[in-house]
C-alpha cells in the first residue's frame, strides 16, 4: 500500500506564532503517526516559485493523511497556523509502482 504525504510549502509572517503553531500540531501528528521527511533544512530554490520553507510529512497511507488534516486536534492548529504564515498544502498519495530502470 502506497503511503500518504503532505507537502507544504510555507512563508511565516509571525515566527512567534508560528511556534505556537507548531506546538500545537504535535498532538495530531503524534497521533496519525506523522513522520517528517523535510522540515525546513536548506534548499537551493533551482526553477518556478515557491515559498521559504518546506516540509514533507509521511504517513502510512493515504487515508490516515487526510484523516490527520480534517482531524480536530489538527483544526485547532491550523487557526494558529494560518494567523501566522502563508502556505501552500497538499495531501497526496505516494507511488509505488515500477521506477524507472529498475527491473
Amino acid at each position: 500500500m502506497a503511503k500518504g504525504y503532505w507537502i507544504a510549502h510555507v512563508d511565516v509572517n509571525d515566527p512567534e506564532g508560528y511556534k505556537a503553531y507548531v506546538a500545537a500540531n504535535a498532538a495530531a501528528f503524534a497521533k496519525y503517526g506523522a513522520r517528517f521527511l523535510v522540515r525546513a533544512g536548506q534548499s537551493q530554490q533551482k526553477e518556478g516559485g515557491l515559498r521559504s520553507r518546506h516540509v514533507v510529512l509521511e504517513f502510512k497511507d493515504y487515508e490516515t493523511a487526510l484523516a490527520c488534516y480534517e482531524s480536530p486536534e489538527y483544526r485547532q492548529a491550523t487557526a494558529l497556523r494560518q494567523k501566522a504564515s502563508v502556505t501552500d498544502l497538499v495531501v497526496i498519495e505516494g507511488y509505488d509502482g515500477p521506477q524507472p530502470g529498475r527491473a
